[in-house]
Parts: C-alpha cells; structure tokens; sequence
C-alpha cells in the first residue's frame, strides 16, 4: 500500500487523554524536546511548508496532536520536553498528558513505533535519554532521529553516531536516521521504517 500523502490532516489537539482518537489504526509517535524541530520534519515528511506549526516560543503549545495520513496511520507529535522557562503549573500539564499518553492510553497497542528526537549537532540530553530508558522499560520500539542534520559537516556526521554507540541505551533503537528538514536527507529512510512498523 502506498500512502497518499496529500490526504494528510490534523484531526486532533488534545489537551486531556480523553480526547485522543479512538479509530484502530496504528499509531507512530515523535518525542523531542522543545525546538529539536518535531514539527519541522513532520511537514518535510508529508510534504507540506506548514501542516504541523513551527512555534516562535519553544515549550508553548501542551497539545498532543493528531495527524491523520490517508486514513491509514496517525503521526503523533508529542509536545516538546526539557523547556527550562516552563512554569511548574504547564511542566505539571506536560508530564499528565504526556503520561497520559504512554500509560493511561486504552489503545496504546497501536502505537507501533516512537521516533525519538535528537539534535546531532549536541546529541542526546538527559531527557531524550531518559525518554529512550522509560521506552526500554516500557518494551516500547523506538528510533533515533538526528535532526538538523544539514548543518553538520561529514566528520560530525560521523561524530554523532559514536556519540551515539557510546550511550547504552541507544543500542536498544531499531535503526538510527540523519535527518534535514532543509534537504530531505533521510526522509525515505524513515518513511521506509514507519510503514515497516506499521505493516503498511
């Protein structure tokens, strides 16, 4: 089956786990911290400039949103995690939707695979890697994906890929991708690991 990516639409923010989607299609999740561009390579992966917002404040949206690909699959974008300015009543809001997602979601066996972020010009923080430990012990499947790839040279490509051999828990990632948002680098890579997951 080959998606129909034109038929891509956002069917849901929410802002409480009561609202998230109960349709049984497989489910694909992105988990980042704020401004490691999520919603950047959501639109470069469906090909459109501005289906999924890029926020001038990172941390600010506390949504969990919904896009539906060709009534095939659900892309969910996370909100974005380790935004120091974030006041203690949203970081509260952020750990119960975000919880709420992983642990108090009726159909979380449709959640095939979850596409950690990180930003391959620093690696991972301790709360990606926190994020990848929580996925391990919750015998979740994961990728890793290094974004802003474009902006590295071929010895920093190779650089953060020892960064990340180096880090235990990334040996538990199914596959890890270099990804630009800018030129496209690693878009069919991980489009290929997605439908794979997802039987599509």
């Amino acid at each position: 089956m080959k998606l129909n990516l034109n038929k891509t639409e956002l069917k849901i923010s929410a802002g409480l786990p009561k609202q998230f989607p109960g349709e049984l299609i497989p489910q694909v999740a992105f988990a980042g911290r704020s401004n490691v561009g999520k919603s950047s390579l959501i639109n470069s992966l469906i090909g459109r400039k501005s289906l999924a917002r890029v926020s001038g404040s990172p941390g600010k949206t506390i949504t969990v949103n919904f896009y539906k690909v060709d009534s095939a699959l659900y892309l969910v974008d996370m909100p974005g995690y380790g935004y120091a300015k974030r006041t203690l009543e949203d970081k509260k809001r952020w750990s119960a939707l975000t919880d709420g997602y992983f642990t108090n979601n009726k159909n979380i066996d449709l959640l095939k695979l979850t596409i950690c972020l990180v930003d391959s010009r620093i690696g991972p923080t301790k709360d990606d890697v926190a994020m990848m430990e929580y996925l391990v012990a919750a015998e979740q499947p994961f990728i890793i994906v290094a974004t802003k790839a474009d902006k590295l040279n071929a010895t920093e490509k190779r650089k953060i890929f020892e960064i990340l051999e180096g880090i235990e828990v990334c040996s538990h990632a199914d596959a890890v991708i270099l990804y630009s948002s800018v030129n496209g680098l690693g878009r069919e890579d991980l489009w290929s690991e997605i439908t794979s997951h997802c039987g599509i």
